[in-house]
């Protein structure tokens, strides 16, 4: 489970997808698998969550990860530089980003 703590020495990686709601149940199903068969299985993988608007032209995707270097190491794979090529066939843009947690609120 991710849990969202200042203290954490965790990465966070917020990814946004952004598609046509034509592809958008196509790249779901693509990610889904991505986590399910490689990326879950990666060294350093913590949890990851997808989440879409309700527009379907929008997919958020939360992980963390226990370094930085492994999430590096997971994106630069030949496994995960291949399947990011079929992802990006299927959506306008998008862009992984490294994030500390700042302040969290209860």
């Amino acid at each position: 489970m991710p849990t969202i703590a200042k203290s954490d020495s965790h990465q966070t990686v917020i990814t946004t997808f952004e598609m046509t709601p034509g592809t958008c149940q196509d790249l779901l199903d693509l990610l889904t698998a991505a986590y399910d068969e490689f990326i879950s299985k990666q060294p350093g993988f913590i949890a990851a969550g997808l989440h879409v608007n309700d527009a379907q032209t929008r997919i958020a995707n939360y992980s963390q990860w226990q370094r930085r270097e492994d999430f590096q190491a997971m994106l630069r794979s030949e496994e995960m530089r291949a399947r990011n090529r079929k992802i990006n066939e299927l959506c306008k843009s998008f862009e992984p980003v490294m994030y500390d947690v700042a302040a969290t609120f209860n």
